[in-house]
């Protein structure tokens, strides 16, 4: 999808690509053997609600001026990866899901992390990969547009969430080469919607969303982050029950069960 396009090539190009090759047995998936990549801050893998169903776990670590990634058992000390987790897994709750730590107690971590991590997930070859962070650092568009088109190249489905503030956020508003999403009141996952702008953004179930969080215990949470990891379920769900499509053609078939979706709604 071009960054510039519009709503009537948007159309155009659904209307040619979009549901030809997609029925709805996907919907009955569960995610099974789809790798998922959580780059975040972390995930508490011992909740009852995720355990047996986080792989590895890893953490960010400085040598020099490298950022160099390895096992770890650090968990979660912020909370926000481990809300992704458990979003992801009430979707496609038989995908493996892995942690990429990039943030601290506080939720907050360095660019070159970040970067770092993102190529880390990629050279992992998962299948997805949840970006529910970014940075306005505009130093940081160029590597992120580079790592985001190798990601692209090599069939990762990257999916990053919309920056909460009206201002451009990277990577989300690369939607050539990712999904952006955004969040919005609806409830049910499968019921998700498009937004144009800018960038054309999914907009998925976002506000007090039931998931988990530190120390065994459960929060409603509100905002793009925790929209984002509802298109990553969605996307292992297509992926299980379509193996063969390309990230161009999952993006372009949840553009269209989107459109289709806003059509039922208009009815």
């Amino acid at each position: 999808m071009s960054e510039a396009i519009s709503q009537q090539g948007f159309e155009e190009t659904v209307r040619k690509q979009g549901l030809q090759f997609v029925d709805d047995r996907w919907k009955h998936a569960t995610g099974k053997g789809i790798r998922i990549g959580i780059v975040d801050s972390g995930i508490e893998r011992d909740h009852e609600g995720l355990r047996g169903k986080i792989n590895e776990c890893f953490e960010a670590r400085r040598d020099g001026t490298a950022v160099l990634f390895e096992p770890s058992d650090s968990g979660d000390s912020a909370g926000h990866g481990t809300a992704c987790a458990g979003i992801v897994s009430s979707i496609a709750p038989e995908a493996e899901i892995n942690s990429i730590k990039v943030l601290g107690s506080e939720g907050i971590g360095g660019g070159h992390t970040f970067l770092a991590g993102l190529e880390f997930a990629i050279r992992q070859g998962y299948d997805v990969i949840n970006l529910s962070l970014g940075t306005t650092k505009s130093q940081l568009a160029v590597p992120l547009h580079d790592l985001l088109d190798r990601g692209y190249r090599n069939g990762c489905v990257i999916v990053a969430a919309a920056n909460n503030l009206p201002q451009p956020s990277y990577p989300s508003v690369f939607s050539s080469s990712l999904i952006s999403v955004s969040k919005s009141e609806n409830t049910d996952p499968f019921d998700f919607g498009f937004r144009f702008g800018d960038v054309i953004e999914l907009a998925a179930p976002g506000v007090n969303v039931r998931t988990t969080w530190l120390n065994g215990s459960y929060r409603n949470l509100t905002g793009n982050s925790f929209a984002c990891p509802q298109i990553v379920g969605l996307v292992a769900l297509l992926l299980e029950t379509y193996p063969d499509l390309t990230p161009f053609q999952v993006k372009t078939a949840l553009y269209s069960i989107a459109r289709h979706n806003q059509n039922d709604r208009s009815e």
